[in-house]
């Protein structure tokens, strides 16, 4: 049991605001369970609880900005240990002191505590609420499942890896059959349809939701709002009072403040990288014509959704060669460096209204080149949305920025600490390429490398940038 306090999402991170809650009192939660959602400077995430147990109280209201290690909320232990209090033994008869005291020795071990939480814990499959919430939202059945949490509890983990291994078609396709909302006596539909519901005016007892069990998602939503747009209406009454207000998102001048902001933000942690962080710049220009050309031949006959781009062989050459030159692959924290097992490579991503982020994706370096695609896709998407999670900005381990779809044909990059390096990559150009005494023309790439020269030399830069070329020759390993 324990506070879940506001998390630290960043180097650069002071504070955040509580945007909404995906639990409430008495609700069932495991570790690594998504709970609230946070606006930081940056962006809005997803935010996972590292207690496990009942959420007593919710302590910090929606719309509340709080600084970290503020507790958000209170999580008590399982039903097993704090479902039913201690009941007293029945007094048959008057008793003694010392007769009580002697009879409440010998029935305490007549009545361990390891008698009863068997039948308190979560039965086998237990989804808590927000797995559910997550679940549907990517149109996972849950029924379908195996959990890997405690008991045989569905986590968090296990409904995306469902979701990344099916597909959105497919796993729409695993989905229940979509029941009529009403058919529980209630509408089905998660915190954020209802939101744009009210958004939009919309009634969700109208909406047919196809979600697991005909819950309503936010597309259900947006879908019904476009096909019941009214006709438009005589001038007078549109300008009634009665009119709805159609607020999709936030105002120009929110909007510019957030952007302001964000601005503030990233300056103020890149000044701090300049000023603390030895750099040392390399950069090497790579021969793209073996990459290419695979790529090609591998999209020919794929459909447009599921074709490969340069930024994905890109991003899993850095990964392979991170994980080979470990000196580029983690963080300097207290005075010392502290390498990573793991490859999580942050992607730089610009957003829609201005100023960057730079989330992860996990363990970069096991996954085939296809689901590294849908990862790269999926993160990009919600970046842009503001829907990313704690983990997602709080662990990378080294930082990739392509600006190449921009026309810059190199970039050297500022240091995400703590981070120890950032690999940066330009447009892929034709250039003149000598080779064995031959001149022709190769797509080629500009490839950097900013590093840390506390935990790194040109030596162990150049090994990295070499390794980057040297798998890129070889894409069908990748």
């Amino acid at each position: 049991m324990g506070d879940f306090r506001m998390p630290s999402l960043g180097s650069d991170m002071e504070s955040g605001k509580i945007i909404e809650w995906l639990v409430k009192p008495g609700d069932y939660v495991h570790r690594g369970d998504i709970v609230a959602v946070v606006d930081t400077q940056k962006t809005v995430m997803d935010v996972e609880t590292f207690e496990e147990g009942v959420v007593a109280d919710l302590l910090v209201e929606v719309g509340t900005t709080v600084p970290i290690g503020t507790p958000l909320a209170r999580i008590t232990g399982t039903p097993a240990e704090g479902a039913e209090p201690a009941r007293p033994a029945p007094r048959a008869r008057a008793e003694k002191p010392a007769e009580k005291a002697a009879e409440k020795l010998t029935r305490k071990p007549e009545k361990p505590p390891a008698e009863k939480p068997p039948a308190k814990e979560p039965a086998l499959g237990f989804v808590s609420p927000p797995v559910r919430h997550l679940a549907r939202q990517l149109g996972v059945d849950t029924a379908r499942l195996r959990g890997t949490g405690k008991h045989g509890a569905i986590t968090h983990a296990d409904v995306e890896r469902a979701a990344a291994e099916l597909g959105p078609e497919a796993a729409r396709a695993q989905a229940a059959p979509a029941l009529p909302a009403a058919a529980a006596g209630r509408v089905r539909s998660s915190p954020r349809a209802r939101r744009v519901a009210d958004e939009l005016g919309v009634d969700l007892a109208a909406v047919s939701g196809t979600g697991p069990e005909g819950a309503i998602t936010e597309t259900d939503v947006r879908r019904a709002a476009t096909a019941a747009a009214p006709p438009p209406l005589p001038a007078a009454r549109a300008a009634g009072p009665e009119a709805p207000t159609v607020r999709p998102g936030p105002t120009p001048a929110e909007a510019a403040e957030r952007s302001a902001s964000l601005r503030r933000a990233i300056g103020s942690l890149m000044s701090r990288s300049k000023r603390e962080i030895p750099h040392y710049y390399l950069s090497t220009t790579i021969d793209l014509r073996a990459a290419l050309a695979w790529m090609e031949s591998t999209n020919t006959g794929r459909p447009i959704a599921s074709r490969l781009v340069p930024a994905a062989l890109l991003l899993k050459a850095s990964a392979l060669a991170a994980r080979d030159v470990p000196e580029v692959n983690g963080f300097f924290t207290d005075d010392a460096y502290q390498p990573s097992d793991a490859v999580h490579l942050g992607v730089a991503v610009a957003l829609r209204q201005g100023g960057l982020v730079a989330p992860a994706i996990h363990d970069a370096d096991t996954l085939s080149i296809d689901l590294l695609m849908e990862r790269l896709r999926d993160l990009v998407s919600r970046a842009r949305a503001g829907r990313l999670q704690r983990a997602e900005m709080a662990d990378p381990t080294i930082t990739v920025t392509n600006l190449g779809d921009l026309g810059v044909e190199s970039v050297f990059g500022v240091i995400y600490p703590p981070q120890v390096a950032l690999v940066g990559f330009g447009r892929v150009v034709e250039q003149p390429w000598a080779q064995n005494g031959l001149i022709g023309v190769r797509p080629a790439v500009t490839a950097t490398l900013s590093a840390d020269h506390r935990v790194s030399d040109g030596l162990r830069g150049g090994r990295f940038l070499a390794r980057v070329d040297e798998l890129l020759q070889k894409p069908e390993e990748l």
